[in-house]
């Protein structure tokens, strides 16, 4: 049993603590109030909500996702609002501290197959120097400047900001999604809208609507990113040094275990790098509980990290923790069971799809919860497991052949839920198989769904119909001139 120990050194078991609780709350109440104390629910009285805003779209969840999907909408003409939990947008790329965007062009280098908002942002970014590219065709980021960046195109677009705004519950009137609940500072209010975006990472909205998702049985652990200051000089002044060897090193009863690392430089920020090395494993964050225990153990092997560095390399001295992210970057939780169920047989032989509106090259990518390590499928047949401090296990999971996919594809059927009349989601909740998830949740994929499932709901709007009504050769020929590359 779990134990607790008082300032006397006394130890005592959870249950004893929560009887001495109890005994004290109930002391000197009447038998009625004993009785209320006692039940296991709480009734909350009616009341009347205040709708504050009517719009024709309302995204909930303010992720690079959720926020490309509010722009779309917007500059087609919609009337669009967007609910944020944090008090900012961005989602993993701010929030989490995440600030690596992946190619824009498929494995030859020499098409491109990424465009719209993506590289509208990355553009944008560029004239402030907050944006690197690197030789793999890959760009690391400023994850403030990108923060006041969206903040600039959600204003342009003239979209209606919720921040410090969570979302509570839906508003059914029969199939139809009519509003959603919302608390922030304000109190408890309401928008509605004619179509909804769930753009929430963790299906929140299709979850408490009652239409299906599911679960894969062993999901991607999250990572607690930081930004750490001075790791330029620990690796000047201790040749050979490697990050993930010393963070991972069996030989160290204090390393970490089980985990994978990367870290990426900060533009205009000298000597600071965004390191991603944590890892929680067996952690659902659609729980609550879960969540608040994997946010702490993040932060806990973050701290271990540092102190690592600091004890046993010459120049560790210098290395300082200058920010955490606010919020644990989560891989996976809910997937949304929607018309198609994207697979890794899809993603790995390239398959041409009538609804595309996305397309990646990023591999099948999966960070084990049961063992160390990362394992990549690649698109040339590849089969790569990583382990920190061993040499790398290469495999094939296809054999050689004479011409290999250069990307894959992503259908809009995989954006539209299953019993949805006016509701699509977007992002890492799309509907996918294990091996085509660990590819396409990557967020220049994700951001992708966004601009799409904008787009369609304007469409759905201008034309009265339910989103799995929309046709698709429109919505794809739409994309297409809203900047998005449509292959």
């Amino acid at each position: 049993m779990e134990k607790l120990e008082n300032e006397e050194g006394i130890k005592l078991g959870l249950g004893v603590v929560e009887k001495i609780i109890k005994a004290h709350l109930l002391k000197g109440k009447t038998k009625k109030e004993r009785s209320i104390f006692a039940m296991k629910t709480i009734h909350e009285k009616s009341r009347n909500i205040p709708v504050v805003e009517e719009v024709d779209v309302c995204v909930v969840g303010g992720s690079c996702t959720g926020v490309f999907a509010a722009v779309s909408a917007a500059r087609l003409g919609a009337k669009v609002a967007i609910i944020e939990n944090n008090g900012f947008f961005g989602g993993v790329a701010t929030a989490g501290l995440v600030n690596v965007w992946h190619s824009l062009f498929d494995t030859t280098y020499q098409k491109q197959i990424i465009a719209g908002l993506t590289l509208e942002i990355i553009e944008r970014l560029g004239k402030r120097e907050a944006i690197l590219k690197k030789e793999s065709g890959s760009f690391t980021f400023n994850s403030p400047e990108l923060t006041i960046e969206l903040d600039k195109i959600i204003t342009e677009a003239r979209i209606r900001p919720f921040l410090h705004s969570r979302f509570v519950a839906p508003i059914i009137k029969g199939d139809i999604l009519n509003a959603v609940i919302i608390e922030n500072k304000t109190g408890r209010c309401a928008i509605r809208a004619s179509y909804f975006i769930d753009a929430t990472g963790d299906g929140d909205l299709i979850a408490r609507m009652k239409l299906p998702y599911f679960k894969h049985k062993d999901m991607q652990p999250p990572t607690t990113c930081a930004i750490v200051y001075g790791l330029d000089n620990v690796e000047q002044q201790n040749p050979d040094f490697s990050l993930s060897a010393a963070v991972f090193n069996p030989e160290s009863p204090n390393s970490l275990r089980n985990g994978f690392l990367w870290a990426a430089p900060v533009p205009n920020i000298p000597n600071a790098k965004m390191v991603a090395g944590t890892r929680v494993n067996n952690a659902d964050c659609s729980n609550a509980d879960e969540l608040t225990k994997a946010e702490i153990e993040g932060r806990r092997q973050v701290r271990i990290i540092c102190d690592i560095l600091r004890k046993n390399f010459k120049g560790g001295e210098s290395i300082a923790l200058a920010a955490l992210s606010s919020y644990i970057g989560v891989r996976e939780t809910r997937h949304i069971r929607c018309l198609y169920t994207l697979t890794e047989n899809d993603i790995l032989s390239g398959r041409s799809l009538s609804d595309a509106i996305a397309n990646g090259t990023y591999p099948a990518d999966i960070h084990h919860s049961d063992k160390p390590g990362i394992t990549f499928r690649h698109l040339d047949g590849r089969e790569v497991y990583h382990v920190p401090g061993l040499p790398e296990q290469v495999s094939r999971w296809r054999k050689e052949q004479e011409k290999d996919p250069t990307f894959y594809q992503i259908p809009y059927k995989s954006l539209v839920p299953q019993g949805a009349k006016n509701v699509l989601v977007a992002g890492r909740i799309i509907d996918a198989d294990r091996g085509a998830y660990g590819a396409v949740r990557v967020m220049v994929n994700c951001n992708q769904t966004g601009e799409a499932a904008g787009t369609a709901v304007y469409i759905a709007l201008n034309e009265n119909i339910s989103v799995s009504k929309i046709n698709t050769n429109k919505l794809r020929k739409t994309m297409k001139n809203q900047g998005a590359v449509i292959i």
